[in-house]
């Protein structure tokens, strides 16, 4: 499945990784594993950016694998958030990565949304404040 692209999303990405050879999977790909859990890492930044607290992940909503990876890209994780509510968070994460040197070529390669919850010290729930950038 081509999803090629002519760049990257204009936004800062919340991680960029490069991975390496001890991160292939039997096939010489990319283990979806690796991908599954920077994509957590991505989205718990953006949680936690938007809640200024702890949070969990609860739930991986929904993930789709596009294209396969390996090590010869630049994987670019782009998370923002999609709703929020009185504890919990939901998060959209894009996935591109980009190979080549003189003929840069991008792919979509993986979109993910998860769910997760903010959380006190002590581990039990907590209200997510109003966002201050909101009126």
């Amino acid at each position: 499945m081509s999803t090629a692209t002519e760049h990257l999303p204009d936004e800062q990405p919340a991680l960029r990784m490069l991975p390496m050879p001890r991160d292939l999977n039997a096939a010489g790909d990319i283990f979806g594993g690796w991908v599954m859990s920077q994509v957590d890492v991505a989205g718990s930044i953006a949680a936690m950016r938007r809640t200024r607290c702890r949070v969990v992940t609860v739930a991986v909503n929904s993930f789709v694998f596009l294209q396969p990876i390996t090590t010869q890209y630049l994987v670019s994780f782009y998370a923002r958030v999609a709703r929020v509510g009185t504890t919990s968070i939901v998060v959209d994460v894009d996935v591109y990565a980009e190979t080549g040197y003189e003929n840069l070529r991008v792919l979509k390669v993986a979109t993910a949304q998860l769910t997760y919850v903010a959380m006190n010290e002590d581990g039990s729930k907590r209200a997510i404040p109003p966002d201050p950038a909101k009126p």
